[in-house]
């Protein structure tokens, strides 16, 4: 006698069969898929330096809806395409297909139409966030490195864009070349630390724009009280040390021969030591040419003391046998002349920054062609940069060494080659932080060897091809068919 079994609903038991599941649900899914396989695992290294939350998802307009380029997505890869050696959008495309590939059926297409797209709508304003948090992250790191007092280090380069017609409306290349045969020009002032390295701030301006402009525009988000101003012969004038001193900052610099020459012992107003003296600097004249206005000039004092004090150059590797010191630091005692010396000799990092920047990280040839994104650009290579430095200062606080003696560009190769492992699905939380800390270890063991009386002359040893110059539109220009080294130089 077979007996039918009957339930309540109370005591229902699922079959084996899975529910059908809904088309919202199937697209839930797609979209969980896909976001846990995205490029912007990089930032879970630099969570610490660059939250989250300064990338959340937009409520409304671009980068709003849930898509692959999304505001972090597109964030962290154009990042990533500024921290390659290669540094191309189809080459950061082939990155996200090949995560893709790897670990989720989703097809990515392998255009970079989306990627380009995206990465345009991010705004600028979005992104000088991100640079300013950066910058307040490095802040945490700067320790103070003469006398108890920070010191920023300034100067100015050139940078060039691709050559369009929008570029050049924004940034005009040379006068003396003709159209089709230059690039778009841009000049560049920008702070560093003189601690770690960092950017502070910049301004952006063309072949027409003077560095002393632009300089001073940056002076209320970059100084603060007691720091040290520490820059070549071209902030060496008595409109900025005045009203850098009116703001207490202190000044370093080296005398600009040109405007003002060394006043020697018997006119000066007190002798603090060998080439060590007080001097007397009197107001200059009112310019209209000057830039700054009446008004500004008014407020100067009718005379500034200055100190100065004459290093004579006795290593090898330098052009110069002698220089003069100016600075507003009048105390012999507190800031002896050796020491001021020893302080300006590190001027020259602020060089090899720009060259981190420029030779490293290939900022020297930008590759954008509209200003907006040139401003992005820009933008995102000072973000990489801090990110860079931020790295080098955890590994050298761990390892107890002196971050700008880590090198850059082994910090830079070391977060190329790890940048893969960090997208890893299955690493726990304390294999990334093993992988951190072998990762640390490893860049502050990359020391940058000190080489005192080195002599580096500014030639070149590798020789360029004998090709023409492109003196003329490519539409016109006419290339000689037998090319000698004679004809060559001759074109």
């Amino acid at each position: 006698m077979n007996i039918t079994p009957i339930f309540s609903k109370e005591f229902h038991i699922q079959t084996l069969s899975k529910k059908r599941r809904s088309p919202a649900q199937k697209l839930a899914d797609r979209w969980h898929e896909i976001k846990s396989k995205r490029i912007d695992q990089l930032g879970v290294f630099f969570k610490p330096f660059i939250p989250q939350h300064l990338l959340k998802k937009s409520k409304k307009g671009d980068l709003s809806r849930g898509r692959i380029f999304d505001k972090s997505t597109t964030f962290w890869t154009f990042f990533s395409q500024l921290m390659d050696s290669d540094g191309s959008c189809s080459m950061m495309v082939s990155k996200l297909r090949a995560c893709f590939a790897i670990r989720s059926s989703i097809p990515i297409s392998s255009s970079t139409g989306a990627y380009c797209r995206a990465r345009k709508k991010l705004k600028e304003e979005e992104i000088q966030a991100v640079l300013d948090h950066t910058i307040k992250g490095l802040e945490k790191e700067d320790k103070k490195v003469f006398s108890g007092r920070r010191v920023v280090v300034v100067d100015g380069t050139g940078l060039t864009a691709s050559d369009t017609k929008k570029n050049q409306k924004e940034w005009p290349q040379d006068s003396q070349q003709k159209e089709g045969c230059g690039f778009p020009s841009l000049r560049i002032c920008a702070c560093f630390s003189l601690r770690t390295g960092g950017v502070l701030s910049y301004r952006i301006g063309n072949k027409k724009s003077h560095e002393l402009p632009l300089f001073r525009d940056q002076w209320d988000e970059v100084f603060q009280e007691n720091d040290i101003l520490l820059g070549d012969k071209m902030f060496s004038n008595y409109f900025d040390i005045a009203m850098l001193k009116k703001r207490k900052v202190d000044s370093v610099t080296t005398l600009r021969s040109i405007r003002r020459k060394p006043i020697k012992q018997a006119k000066s107003y007190k002798k603090l030591g060998g080439n060590d003296l007080l001097v007397i600097w009197k107001k200059p004249a009112w310019n209209k040419k000057a830039a700054y206005t009446r008004e500004e000039w008014e407020e100067l004092p009718e005379t500034l003391i200055v100190r100065q004090i004459k290093i004579s150059v006795q290593s090898n590797g330098f052009r110069t046998k002698s220089f003069y010191i100016i600075t507003s630091l009048l105390d012999p005692i507190g800031h002896p002349a050796n020491e001021l010396a020893e302080l300006y000799f590190r001027r020259w990092e602020v060089e090899l920054n720009f060259k981190d920047l420029k030779t490293t990280m290939g900022m020297d040839e930008l590759r954008c062609k509209t200003p907006d994104m040139v401003k992005k650009e820009v933008i995102m290579y000072f973000i990489v940069y801090n990110a860079m430095r931020w790295v080098i200062s955890k590994a050298a606080q761990k390892h107890d060494k002196d971050p700008m003696r880590i090198s850059f560009k082994g910090t830079l190769q070391d977060l190329r080659n790890w940048e893969a492992l960090f997208n890893s699905p299955k690493l726990t939380a304390q294999d990334k932080r093993k992988l951190i800390a072998e990762l640390y270890q490893g860049i502050a063991r990359r020391i940058v060897p000190h080489r005192p009386n080195r002599q580096e002359p500014r030639c070149l040893k590798r020789r360029h091809k004998n090709y023409q110059l492109l003196t003329q539109p490519r539409s016109t220009m006419k290339e000689i068919k037998h090319r000698s080294t004679y004809r060559a130089k001759t074109a």
